[in-house]
């Protein structure tokens, strides 16, 4: 369903500034922290080759500006293309990485989240989904695309 959203999101409101965060910035988040949480820690992370890590925010998402920095706040935008890329690249990751998770393992890798791995996994499965679903209500009621439910396979 992510895919769709970026698949079908017209050209013109790819960059579109109406919301706080362009369509871009959601779309690139969900890949980058999908990818990163598919490692079995944050020290295996091997960031996607156009990865903008220059930046104080590299996953898309401002925060707050640290101004004791000369970083730019985010990375400049990724193209429609790139993240379709970028899509595929975590889409394919995602049978062989699960395959070799400790998922009873009680701890989850990543030292921001203090949880099991398995309950990590969940919560990364709820951060694409609630991506997803921000992206398909804007293209709703933006632009009138409906994105298709995927169900089990």
């Amino acid at each position: 369903m992510l895919r769709e959203c970026i698949d079908l999101c017209p050209n013109e409101f790819w960059l579109s500034t109406a919301h706080k965060n362009a369509f871009w910035q959601v779309a690139y988040h969900t890949l980058f922290f999908t990818h990163l949480y598919l490692q079995e820690n944050a020290a295996a992370f091997r960031p996607w080759q156009h990865h903008q890590g220059s930046v104080q925010h590299p996953d898309g998402i401002p925060g707050p500006s640290n101004p004791d920095s000369t970083l730019p706040l985010i990375p400049e935008p990724y193209t429609k293309a790139q993240v379709l890329e970028y899509w595929l690249i975590c889409d394919r990751m995602v049978d062989p990485s699960v395959d070799v998770l400790n998922l009873e393992s009680p701890e989850c890798g990543f030292w921001w989240y203090k949880v099991s791995k398995l309950e990590h996994q969940m919560i990364s499965i709820r951060h694409i989904q609630h991506h997803a679903a921000q992206l398909a209500d804007r293209l709703r009621s933006e632009v009138d695309v409906g994105i298709q439910w995927v169900g089990s396979r």
